[in-house]
C-alpha cells in the first residue's frame, strides 16, 4: 500500500485475482497461442515462397520479381522476428518484468513497421529508374508466378486477418503489400502478352507501394505512441474518468493514467477521493462499486488509490 501519512485504501488488480486469475490466464494463453500460430503460418509460407521467387526471377529475367523477392526476404525475417517476440510476450510475469512480456509484441510491431518502411523505399528506388529504362520480361513465367504469389500470400494474409494485436496488423500489411504486388504483376503480365508496354510494371509497383506505405506509417505512429505510453484512446479515458466521478461518495478523481501494454491490453491507475465514510463496511462498498465500474472496460491491470476527503496527496 502506498502511504500518504493517513489511512488510504488501495484497490489493485491483485485483490481481484482470486476470482478471475485462472480464467484470465487461460484466455491469455489461448490468445498468444493463436497469435503465435497465425504468425508461424505466415512465416513458413512467406519464407518458402521467397526461395521460389528468387528462382523465378532469374528464369523470367524480371527485375520486378527479383525486387519483390528481396522485399519478401525482408518480410520473412521480420515475420520470423515477430513470431519469436509474440511467443515471448505470452510468458507469465516475473520479478524482472512485473507486467509480463506483452510489450515485446509491441517491440516486434515497431521493428516490423520500420522494416516495411525501409523495404518500400527500397522498392521505390528500384522502380523509379525502370520508368526510364523499361525491360520486357518473360510474360508467361510472370503470369504463373503471379497466380502462385496471390494464392500463397493471400492465404497467409487471411490467417493473420483474424489477429487483433498491433504486431499481427503490421504483419498483415506486409502480406497485403505482397498480394497487391502480385496482382500488379498479374495485370502487367496479361497486358504484356498483347502489347509491348513494359513501363506498366514500374508504374503499378510505385502505385501499390505508396498505398501500403501510407497505411503502415499510420500504424507505425500508433505503435510509437504506445511505446511512449500515450493514451490508446482519449475518448475511453474520459469515459472512465466520468464514470468514476459519478459514483456515490466520490468527490474527485486525479492522477488518472491510462496506457497500453501492447495496443490490446490496457492499464489504468488513478486516485479516487471519497467523502468521509462512517465505517469499514461503507468503505468496502465504495471499493466494490469502483471495481465493478472499471470491470466493464476489460482492463488488464488496474490500481486505484482511495483517498478520504481532506487528506493531502503527496503525489501532487
Amino acid at each position: 500500500m502506498h502511504e500518504h501519512g493517513h489511512s488510504h485504501e488501495r484497490i489493485d488488480s491483485h485483490e481481484r485475482k482470486s476470482s478471475h486469475e485462472r480464467a484470465d490466464s487461460h484466455e491469455r494463453t489461448e490468445s498468444h497461442d493463436g497469435s503465435g500460430s497465425r504468425i508461424g503460418w505466415a512465416f513458413f509460407l512467406n519464407l518458402g515462397f521467397t526461395v521460389i521467387e528468387f528462382v523465378g526471377g532469374v528464369l523470367t529475367n524480371s527485375t520486378a520479381i527479383m525486387a519483390d523477392a528481396v522485399h519478401d526476404l525482408g518480410d520473412s525475417l521480420s515475420i520470423g522476428l515477430a513470431w519469436v517476440l509474440a511467443r515471448l510476450s505470452g510468458r507469465e510475469a516475473s520479478e524482472s518484468f512485473t507486467y509480463g512480456y506483452r510489450r515485446f509484441s509491441l517491440l516486434g510491431s515497431l521493428i516490423n513497421g520500420l522494416i516495411l518502411v525501409a523495404g518500400s523505399i527500397w522498392v521505390m528506388a528500384h522502380a523509379i529508374p525502370r520508368l526510364f529504362e523499361p525491360e520486357m520480361p518473360v510474360t508467361e513465367g510472370m503470369f504463373a508466378l503471379a497466380i502462385f504469389g496471390i494464392a500463397v500470400n493471400g492465404f497467409a494474409a487471411y490467417k493473420l486477418s483474424h489477429g487483433k494485436t498491433l504486431n499481427e496488423r503490421v504483419l498483415n500489411w506486409h502480406l497485403l503489400e505482397d498480394v497487391l504486388g502480385w496482382v500488379a504483376v498479374l495485370v502487367v503480365s496479361v497486358v504484356l502478352m498483347f502489347v509491348e508496354w513494359p513501363i506498366l510494371d514500374p508504374l503499378l509497383s510505385i502505385g501499390f507501394t505508396l498505398f501500403i506505405l501510407a497505411n503502415v506509417v499510420r500504424t507505425l505512429w500508433q505503435t510509437v505512441r504506445l511505446f511512449l505510453q500515450g493514451t490508446p484512446s482519449e475518448a475511453v479515458r474520459q469515459t472512465i474518468e466520468q464514470a468514476l466521478r459519478r459514483l456515490p461518495r466520490v468527490t474527485n478523481v486525479h492522477h488518472l493514467h491510462f496506457w497500453s501494454l501492447d495496443g490490446e491490453h490496457h492499464v489504468l491507475t488513478a486516485h479516487v477521493v471519497v467523502e468521509r465514510v462512517e465505517d469499514v463496511e461503507q468503505l468496502r462498498e465504495t471499493k466494490e462499486c469502483i471495481s465493478s465500474t472499471l470491470a466493464r472496460y476489460g482492463l488488464a491491470h488496474t490500481t486505484v488509490e482511495v483517498e478520504l476527503a481532506g487528506e493531502p496527496c503527496r503525489d501532487q
